[in-house]
């Protein structure tokens, strides 16, 4: 298991870009949690296969149709042991 923090940066805010991380992580089999950030960004803690999370950063960097995905840092993270996706 591979495990990642993604700091998503633009209108990522009040357009639904968590519920598609949810949806996303769901379909790849990957865990962990976003959460909105005071900044205006949102953070993204995830788990799973390296290939699994090669395609939800893909996946991040596109997101739902009403956001603009302006940047996406990437860095590793510890692994928590999340089994599941959720919001925060």
């Amino acid at each position: 298991m591979a495990s990642c923090r993604f700091r998503v940066c633009g209108r990522v805010q009040g357009v639904g870009y968590r519920y598609f991380a949810l949806r996303t992580a769901m379909q790849l089999g990957v865990g962990g949690f976003a959460r909105n950030l005071d900044d205006g960004s949102v953070e993204v803690l995830a788990e799973g296969s390296p290939e699994s999370l090669t395609r939800f950063e893909e996946a991040l960097r596109r997101g739902p149709s009403f956001a603009e995905v302006q940047a996406v840092e990437r860095s590793a993270s510890p692994p928590r042991g999340d089994a599941d996706f959720h919001i925060r």
